[in-house]
């Protein structure tokens, strides 16, 4: 063991390397007795142990646990002394010492070393442990927020080539059939006829799929999306949504508009499928820092944990996207009403995302 010993007497010294020998514990150890010493030693190697008199010339026990505790690992730290009271060693311990024994009775001086390194080593294994489940954590929301936006860019590029693509061929096919309809009897006329039905609802078909993957009205700004998006909700669902936007939502960077848009979409989705709500609303406010979207209903409540159930991955994803793009989401349910809260920032915290 390498032991670092902070006493004035050498006898002392002694006395304890005798005991620890005669008690089957083997050290190297060096004494110092004064607190530049014991900075110097502990910068010039690492000490498995360190015990130190209470009392010493200029110098205690208190001040020299103040200087091992403050390295970045410290050793753990004993005191060995004749005169140090119960409230003093109470403190010291309080302070972070780990043991502290009287001078003249060192009968578990060995037993009480060992006791020291191994809850030393148990404390760094656990906050080594702790860092990498933070590290591992941090990873896991870095992962989540790259698919998240390879998501989004993904969703957007099927879009485009829907509307460039599917959209334009679909156009020409109802010009031709147009043209056709001028000039046909009237039996085709009935086919030509289904035909123009199937392809309006084909047309349809796509624009649904298009607003789904990434709203074209999104262009326009997050506004005008979040008003087309109440506007197909109540058509579809026959709820009362009062709809509020506290000014203009100029600027706002594209991550943080599609995170307020998908979080109403899907707190819609759940009212929708579960509230069983008679009306809803939601709030945009426009701060000079930050974004915030607040939507409620008086539909039958969501219990506290939501947002931790296993089978709740909407919410858990909003919750997600909201935490990497610097923000955060709430959901809460009191007095006949559940509300779902989203706070982001509009500037450098978004726009910090990956592309």
């Amino acid at each position: 063991m390498r032991l670092l010993v902070i006493e004035d007497s050498l006898l002392d010294y002694e006395m304890l390397l005798a005991t620890l020998a005669l008690q089957g514990l083997a050290a190297r150890a060096e004494r110092i007795e004064d607190g530049p010493a014991l900075r110097e030693a502990l910068a010039r190697e690492g000490w498995d142990l360190v015990i130190s008199d209470h009392s010493l010339p200029g110098f205690s026990s208190i001040e020299a646990l103040e200087i091992v505790r403050a390295q970045p690992s410290p050793p753990p730290f004993i005191i060995v002394s004749g005169v140090i009271g119960e409230e003093a060693a109470v403190e010291a311990m309080r302070r972070g010492a780990d043991d502290f024994l009287v001078k003249g009775r060192l009968a578990r001086l060995a037993v009480a070393a060992r006791n020291a390194v191994a809850a030393s080593q148990a404390r760094r294994d656990r906050i080594e442990a702790e860092e990498r489940l933070r590290l591992s954590r941090e990873q896991l929301r870095n992962l989540s927020q790259r698919l998240q936006t390879l998501v989004d860019e993904e969703r957007a590029a099927i879009a485009r080539d829907i509307h460039d693509e599917v959209g334009g061929t679909l156009t020409a096919v109802r010009f031709d059939l147009d043209s056709l309809h001028r000039h046909l009897a009237p039996e085709p006329l009935a086919r030509l006829q289904r035909a123009q039905a199937a392809l309006a609802q084909a047309a349809d078909a796509a624009q649904r799929i298009m607003h789904g993957l990434r709203p074209p009205s999104l262009d326009a700004g997050l506004v005008p999306a979040l008003e087309w998006q109440v506007r197909q909700f109540r058509e579809r669902h026959g709820l009362a949504v009062d709809f509020a936007s506290s000014g203009p939502d100029h600027s706002l960077p594209e991550p943080a508009a599609m995170a307020v848009y998908r979080t109403c979409q899907e707190a819609l989705t759940n009212i929708a499928k579960h509230a069983s709500a008679r009306s809803v609303a939601i709030d945009v406010h426009f701060g000079t820092a930050t974004v915030s979207l607040e939507v409620s209903d008086d539909g039958r409540g969501l219990d506290a944990g939501a947002l931790h159930k296993p089978g709740s991955l909407g919410l858990r994803g909003l919750a997600e996207r909201a935490r990497a793009a610097g923000g955060a989401l709430d959901v809460s349910s009191a007095g006949g009403r559940t509300t779902l809260m989203l706070w982001l920032p509009r500037g450098a915290a978004v726009e910090a995302l990956p592309a």
